[in-house]
């Protein structure tokens, strides 16, 4: 069992866990992940890891609440243990000294860009963060990012916190200047999409951390075959990271569309009875239960 520690948070639907998981932060990397199972019967879900302290033996995931596990996970307490946290999986970003690094983080994929642009300004880069959101309320972990970067830019759709725009529009800024050595976006499939097309033209190399569904995270299930270069990839220990101008995001759209009706079924299967999941968590009490 793996116990939650911490669990705050961080925009609607959108929660920090520090969970105990001293032998996966002791050798964990940026730009890896694990494998979260919360009970028995309950599905696999990777999770990238933000952070890690390794003096007190705990790992940091964020979840956003979008289906049945991340729903579940999100109204555990603390005190609560997950069943399974199996990891540190996946290859680490590739970190040297680059130049200038332009990291752009959209949504959720924020809590990966986060512990990779902290190793590459520990690097001896110079490090631009482009943050963006929806709006003001889904802005996550800007401090964090801040502090990890020489530079930081928000960016929202709608205008209500930061620059109106696109993480493209402020992006497109930065290249402007003709100084930007590396791009690394991580984000919605759209978004890191529009990224690898503005660097396109101008050759700048261009990284994304893909979000294709897995399973065992070990490559045997086949469930997050992408295609890369024209060839089939398995994102789970290929990457998660891959060249941006080489990944075909219609086949990833494509394949992380393919479970869509049966996963908006469980989570129509939660949200009637959630007490049938919970109850099943280890140090989940009654009390939470009923609420």
């Amino acid at each position: 069992m793996f116990p939650i520690v911490n669990n705050r948070a961080l925009a609607p639907d959108v929660r920090l866990f520090e969970v105990r998981a001293p032998r996966i932060a002791r050798k964990q990397q940026p730009g890896q992940f694990v494998i979260v199972r919360v009970h028995d019967r309950g599905e696999r879900i990777p999770l990238t890891i933000a952070a890690a302290d390794p003096d007190a033996g705990t790992v940091t995931l964020v979840v956003q609440g979008v289906g049945k596990t991340t729903r579940l996970m999100n109204r555990l307490p603390d005190g609560a243990a997950l069943l399974d946290v199996v990891g540190p999986l996946g290859r680490p970003s590739e970190v040297e000294r680059f130049g200038h690094v332009v990291v752009v983080g959209g949504g959720v994929g924020t809590a990966i860009a986060w512990p990779t642009a902290r190793a590459f300004r520990e690097a001896g880069n110079r490090v631009t963060a482009v943050l963006g959101a929806r709006t003001r309320d889904l802005v996550i972990l800007e401090e964090e990012l801040s502090r990890a970067s020489d530079a930081l830019h928000v960016v929202t759709d709608d205008g209500s916190y930061g620059e109106r725009g696109l993480v493209t529009d402020a992006l497109g800024r930065l290249l402007e200047r003709g100084d930007v050595d590396r791009v690394l976006a991580i984000g919605p499939v759209p978004m890191m999409r529009a990224v690898a097309e503005r660097t396109r033209p101008l050759g700048v190399p261009t990284i994304v951390s893909l979000n294709s569904i897995m399973v065992d995270g070990t490559g045997m299930c086949g469930g997050c075959r992408v295609i890369v270069g024209g060839e089939s990839r398995f994102a789970c220990v290929d990457g998660p990271e891959f060249d941006a101008h080489e990944v075909d995001f219609g086949v990833l759209s494509q394949r992380n569309a393919c479970y869509r009706d049966a996963e908006r079924e469980a989570l129509e299967a939660f949200e009637r009875e959630p007490e049938a999941d919970l109850v099943r968590v280890e140090g989940v009490a009654v009390a939470e239960v009923a609420r």
